[in-house]
């Protein structure tokens, strides 16, 4: 396909999932729909990638006219020990997304059918090995909320609307691999809501081209990692990022990632199906990351990305158990109770392979205050962690105008010195926000990787002037802004003066023989 042809369709989805949005929230405040639309295009994706593999089954085994949507569902039944081992879930053909679509205007169950479906496709995985994955993730997917109308008749009406606009989309052939359709309409969905819901939304969505430059900060030299790790991994487009930049195969043993909100976290497992990664690839938990962990087994992790919350309280050390965590130990001292930031640092660092690269989007506070994070960044400096710092510029999230920093951090350096880059300058003005371009990333990550001094731009510190700086790792601290004042030559400036005055006193001269000639 071509990228023209690629593009007119991504604006042509894009566009009906505006319309589908528009026309449907009505009452549903538009970070609360979200769930609806994405609920609903989940439903679509599983409903025609299990009917896909079973045709192509079928059609590999000889049989070429056969359909699964058109089967009975007594018949399906046989199949679904195998289904569930091999895709990790199963449905009947009555339950597929196709086939309710068909009557859903005229169906005055609507609500119960679409309820009772969502339960069966979450029970089908039970007692097996995809159970985690599939548990729980229709759970905001509330077909008897009043939000979606006051009487089970409205809301069967806006529901119907809901599946047929889904329907209605242009998601291509599932099994074509070039366009990432369910997942494009996701990350555009994901962003529409997040830009208009503001701080609400926004925590919990990494613009893609922020997600761009943290991965590929991450791999510089790499075509393959064993593992992908977000610590505080919102709705996965971090990790997700991953998985487009390097190649799904690319990363060897899958996906992990841990989130607090679980409605969050819902998105994300759903997120990770529809862009094709099997329930086999990801682990993504719900729990408190900093208190209670889910992935010990599966650390240390080769990649981690994160953009955690900026400066959320924590129990630190109002819990004694913890300065002997062994995350958080080493540094002898723990994250202040107001400001977490350093105690997600901290969990990452700890996780982290000796091959590997962390790349934390950071609030900048953290780089120049007193106190425990003081020490704590003299821990990191003094035992050579911190790879570099990057400066970003303001407006590149939604919700908050903060101009935020990236902290990478590596086991394995092969200098003890830190880069520090000046990216303040670099994006260009989108409506309200600011934008990383291609070219923008392409030059950050181009001088990370070649750990160069440009005047204004970076700086590569060693040891000793960062320990002469009290550990401070702010940016302004090491890269000088460039001086765009007006450069003024005086002398000139005082001979400009000197002209200025002498005209001044022949004009005055000629206006008073003037006056003197009418006054005569």
């Amino acid at each position: 396909m071509t990228d023209i042809k690629k593009e007119q369709e991504r604006e042509e989805l894009h566009r009906a999932i505006w319309a589908i949005a528009d026309e449907l929230r009505g009452a549903v405040d538009g970070w609360d729909f979200k769930n609806y639309v994405l609920g609903t295009m989940f439903y679509r994706f599983i409903s025609e990638d299990l009917t896909n593999y079973i045709n192509q089954n079928e059609i590999e085994a000889g049989d070429t006219d056969f359909d699964y949507a058109k089967m009975s569902d007594e018949d399906a039944e046989e199949a679904r020990e195998g289904l569930i081992e091999e895709k990790g879930f199963f449905m009947l053909p009555s339950e597929l997304f196709c086939n309710v679509c068909a009557n859903a205007a005229n169906d005055e169950n609507l609500n119960e059918r679409l309820e009772r479906i969502f339960n069966n496709i979450e029970g089908s995985a039970k007692g097996s090995e995809s159970e985690a994955d599939f548990s729980g993730l229709f759970d905001d997917f509330d077909v008897n909320s009043n939000k979606l109308g006051a009487t089970v008749a409205k809301r069967n009406e806006r529901l119907a609307k809901l599946l047929n606009g889904v329907k209605d989309m242009n998601l291509g052939d599932i099994n074509d691999h070039s366009i990432d359709a369910f997942g494009d309409a996701y990350e555009y969905l994901m962003g529409m809501y997040a830009s208009g819901a503001g701080k609400s939304g926004g925590e919990f969505f990494t613009p893609p081209e922020v997600s761009v430059l943290l991965t590929r900060l991450g791999t510089v030299g790499k075509k393959e990692i064993n593992k992908a790790y977000d610590p505080a991994c919102g709705s996965g487009s971090l990790l997700l990022k991953c998985a487009e930049l390097l190649g799904r195969d690319a990363v060897r043993n899958g996906f992990y990632g841990q989130e607090i909100n679980i409605t969050t976290y819902n998105l994300c497992r759903i997120n990770m199906f529809l862009h094709k990664i099997g329930f086999d690839k990801f682990d993504i938990a719900c729990e408190d990351t900093l208190t209670n962990p889910q992935h010990w087994d599966e650390e240390p992790f080769e990649l981690i990305v994160s953009n955690p919350p900026y400066s959320v309280k924590w129990v630190g050390d109002g819990d004694a158990t913890l300065i002997n965590d062994p995350r958080f130990a080493p540094a002898g001292v723990l994250a202040p109770k107001s400001k977490a930031d350093m105690a997600f640092i901290m969990h990452s660092l700890s996780w982290l392979a000796a091959n590997g690269t962390a790349a934390i989007v950071c609030f900048p506070g953290i780089m120049y205050r007193g106190g425990a994070e003081q020490k704590i960044r003299k821990y990191l400096v003094d035992n050579n962690y911190v790879d570099a710092v990057i400066q970003l510029s303001g407006g590149l999230f939604f919700g908050t105008s903060i101009a935020t920093c990236i902290m990478v951090l590596k086991k394995g350096k092969s200098d003890n010195k830190v880069m520090f880059i000046d990216a303040s300058k670099e994006c260009i003005k989108v409506t309200n926000n600011n934008k990383l371009t291609p070219e923008n990333i392409d030059r950050i990550v181009d001088i990370f990787a070649k750990r160069e001094d440009v005047a204004h731009f970076s700086h590569l510190a060693d040891y000793a002037e960062i320990s002469e700086n009290d550990f401070n790792l702010s940016v302004s601290t090491y890269v000088e802004p460039e001086d765009t004042r007006e450069k003024i030559d005086i002398k000139k400036l005082n001979t400009e003066i000197a002209e200025i005055v002498a005209r001044e006193q022949v004009l005055r001269s000629e206006i008073d023989k003037i006056i003197a000639e009418i006054e005569g």
